[in-house]
């Protein structure tokens, strides 16, 4: 059983459909900055089309997307990009502990050329208030980054609101919206921020395909982080993958046209889980209840290793933190910054699911959680 869509979605069917139609010879395999001819016009007819997928996705215009290799390329550039373009203005940038690796390490790394990064201060759920972000800017911040939901605790940060703050006093608003971007509607957001991050395999798309929206009067602005070819405005060159910009095209129009549907039956598997959860004793849910998208679970299991309880339930897919950290054997980032401790951190395991998970897999997992966590806990005396 996969209960880990906060790492990764599965291909919705009708992508892999529409995808497989942009690779053989049979279908439309052109390169689409071939333009001269009738192959590359169809390939570029089909980006196109993606484009403005996308784009309604995130409530912007089609020649606000610029298409990526993912996420991390998408925040890359618009962390680096900006902060680079407009150095003369600022040097401060502003962010919060609990975001993903991408916009950390980036962070990290324009520190390293002379910028200085500050850090807001979260409330006890976790959440950026407009107060704490208001005392966090300062004259010289050229930038803030923040995401629309965590991606281990599914908390909500209200960007809407706090985007206005941050236009008045004169910063770019950048949203990592990975997770968010097929759970929320996504047209206040879009007008609060500047630059917004999606991912094509966080939405039942494909792996290997992102985009950043890019507010207009910027995309003449934005220092390119990749030369070669002037593709996509000159913002990021490369041949683009034409069967996976489809692909997260299509899976950009399904969001759209399942997104209340999906939502429901995520909602509904959720009230579930937790259902289950409130039998287990010393089980807790980590984060913010009020304010988290449902289907991301983060929770703890006291006097329970992390480790072994993911052992102790077998073929069920779930993670004790992001998947792009997995390979370390460390406590979640996100849990140490919100001041859970290591202790709490080492116990607590993030449940993820969506759009193909079952009513009965979710009762399955409930029920070997039930027996599972009490023998544990006899093991550990």
């Amino acid at each position: 059983m996969y209960l880990d869509y906060a790492a990764t979605t599965p291909v919705d069917p009708a992508v892999a459909r529409a995808m497989s139609g942009f690779l053989t010879m049979d279908g439309t395999f052109g390169n689409p900055a071939s333009v001269t001819h009738g192959f590359g016009q169809a390939a570029a007819d089909a980006v196109e089309n993606a484009r403005r997928e996308v784009a309604a996705l995130v409530s912007s215009r089609p020649e606000e997307i610029i298409w990526t290799s993912g996420a991390t390329e998408a925040i890359n550039l618009a962390l680096k990009g900006s902060a680079l373009a407009r150095r003369e203005r600022g040097r401060h940038i502003v962010t919060s502990p609990l975001e993903h690796r991408a916009v950390l390490d980036s962070a990290e790394w324009l520190e390293s050329l002379g910028f200085e990064i500050g850090y807001v201060e979260l409330d006890d759920h976790g959440r950026v208030t407009r107060k704490a972000l208001s005392r966090a800017l300062r004259p010289d911040t050229v930038l803030v980054s923040l995401m629309l939901v965590n991606n281990e605790t599914g908390t909500i940060t209200d960007t809407a609101a706090l985007g206005p703050l941050i236009r008045e006093r004169g910063a770019l608003f950048h949203v990592d919206a990975v997770q968010g971007a097929a759970r929320l509607r996504m047209d206040d957001i879009a007008t609060a921020a500047d630059l917004v991050s999606i991912s094509g395999h966080k939405m039942y798309g494909p792996k290997g395909i992102g985009a950043i929206r890019v507010r207009m009067p910027l995309l003449g602005e934005l220092v390119p982080q990749m030369h070669g070819g002037g593709h996509e405005l000159g913002l990021r060159s490369g041949t683009l993958p034409t069967h996976q910009v489809v692909g997260m095209g299509e899976a950009a129009k399904l969001a759209r046209e399942h997104g209340e549907a999906d939502a429901k039956h995520v909602t509904s598997l959720d009230r579930k889980l937790r259902a289950h959860l409130d039998r287990i004793r010393g089980a807790s849910l980590n984060g913010s209840t009020p304010r988290r998208v449902p289907g991301i679970l983060n929770v703890h299991f006291a006097d329970v290793a992390a480790e072994a309880l993911m052992i102790g339930l077998g073929n069920v897919a779930i993670s004790s933190g992001s998947a792009c950290t997995a390979a370390e054997v460390l406590p979640s980032h996100v849990l140490l910054a919100l001041g859970l401790g290591e202790e709490r951190a080492h116990s607590s395991v993030r449940f993820s699911f969506g759009r193909f998970t079952t009513m009965d897999e979710i009762d399955h997992v409930g029920w070997l959680l039930a027996e599972i966590v009490p023998a544990l806990r006899k093991l550990s005396r």
